[in-house]
């Protein structure tokens, strides 16, 4: 696991140091930060109490951007200058700050409508299929069977095609969760 290091600028998870000032973020800055720092993501977790409506599984849209706790400071205003989401440790004892938002309403007025209006360059591939999804989950698109899978198929095709995904798509889209985690055993 790679580690924060002050003294590797290469490290993965120091690529950027920002020093926090008391100017208002600017929309361009935060397309820039988001670019290189930031994940738009939809994660599909079992959860067999969802096993009639989405076969066992559940979906949610996510978008964060994680910094090392020294920039904290940048992280809070980065979440004051979007309005919504929640700002934490990204994990128990760990030195990764994430902010992040998954609120479906919040993603669709805030997050979707900053970036529709200041263009991506890194993640413009994966950015409009996560906007796609979204408003599918919005209106509950997912809760019909031919919903679930384009929801599923769309998210699949983001974040290097699905490879770091623990269920292969076969798996979620043949039926619930507990069907296959019996089948697996």
């Amino acid at each position: 696991m790679c580690g924060m290091n002050r003294d590797n600028p290469f490290g993965a998870d120091n690529q950027q140091e920002t020093k926090v000032t008391t100017q208002r973020l600017d929309s361009s800055w935060v397309v820039g930060f988001v670019d290189g720092e930031g994940c738009f993501s939809v994660a599909i977790h079992s959860n067999p109490r969802n096993a009639r409506r989405t076969r066992g599984w559940q979906l949610t849209a996510t978008f964060q951007v994680s910094q090392h706790e020294a920039e904290r400071a940048m992280l809070e205003r980065f979440h004051t200058h979007l309005g919504c989401g929640h700002v934490y440790h990204k994990g128990p004892g760990g030195s990764v700050m994430t902010s992040s938002v998954i609120r479906l309403a919040d993603l669709a007025e805030r997050i979707i409508s900053l970036f529709e209006q200041h263009r991506l360059l890194v993640k413009d591939e994966d950015f409009p299929i996560f906007a796609t999804i979204v408003r599918l989950l919005r209106v509950k698109e997912h809760l019909r069977p031919d919903g679930f899978d384009r929801v599923v198929r769309l998210a699949f095709s983001m974040n290097a095609h699905g490879r770091q995904r623990a269920w292969p798509i076969e798996d979620i889209l043949q039926g619930s969760s507990e069907t296959v985690r019996q089948a697996r055993r």
